[in-house]
């Protein structure tokens, strides 16, 4: 394409049939208000989806449409998948889109291996693009099952990725290991755990929270103990 032009990306997950006329308010308004021809990128990881988004949708009489919606759609019938840790490295954001698209096919976990190697280098010369990346995968993924091998890739080295979801899984694997603890301290103790309780620690995010109630658990006659509020609190 050529020429200065707006493009609006939208994920679409399965059809519906109300999307072109939203489409149509949204190009329209675009259009009025910068003046610059909008394109409509449309991802789709499923391949009906991806035909039905393709279709154009004339808006006005047959005879004469006033407006026809015709976006541009990638979905894996269009798009490679990259799979080899070179070809990713080569072309890291058709990488990204192959990871995006392909997330439902079998051959996701060796894209997402070639484009986490592929990440990992860009990472020392420009960490702050490979971020983007590392989060663009995880919101393209959305929540398919790909998404856990992504994520696990992620953390495995805590030197990797330094961006807000690699922090937040290990800031969730600490906690966890927190929680494990506090529950294997009051076990060996003898302190009775209910159900409840139990789900309080193992489901608690707040390192801060954790980290006291590891702390009375080592002294705590019971679980009220644990989770009774500072006195400085009460006293408030």
């Amino acid at each position: 394409m050529e020429g200065d032009f707006l493009l609006a990306v939208e994920a679409q997950g399965k059809k519906d049939l109300d999307k072109p006329h939203s489409w149509a308010y949204y190009l329209a308004h675009l259009y009025a208000k910068y003046k610059l021809p909008p394109v409509l990128l449309v991802v789709c990881q499923d391949r009906n989806t991806a035909a039905w988004a393709a279709l154009p949708v004339d808006i006005g009489p047959p005879e004469w449409p006033a407006l026809t919606v015709r976006p541009l759609v990638l979905g894996p019938d269009n798009v490679p998948m990259v799979s080899a840790p070179a070809e990713a490295a080569r072309d890291i954001p058709l990488a990204v889109l192959s990871a995006m698209l392909h997330g439902r096919d079998r051959g996701i976990d060796a894209i997402l291996k070639a484009l986490a190697a592929a990440l990992k280098g860009l990472e020392v010369l420009d960490p702050e693009t490979a971020t983007i990346f590392v989060e663009l995968t995880s919101q393209g993924l959305d929540k398919t099952w790909a998404a856990k091998i992504w994520r696990d890739l992620v953390a495995v080295d805590t030197s990797f990725f330094t961006s807000s979801l690699s922090q937040e899984i290990r800031a969730e694997g600490e906690a966890k290991g927190r929680a494990a603890d506090i529950l294997r301290i009051l076990d060996r103790r003898g302190i009775p755990v209910a159900d409840t309780d139990r789900e309080r620690i193992t489901s608690c995010d707040d390192l801060d929270a954790l980290t006291l109630w590891f702390d009375r658990a080592i002294t705590a006659a019971s679980i009220a103990e644990v989770f009774a509020e500072d006195l400085s609190d009460q006293e408030q």
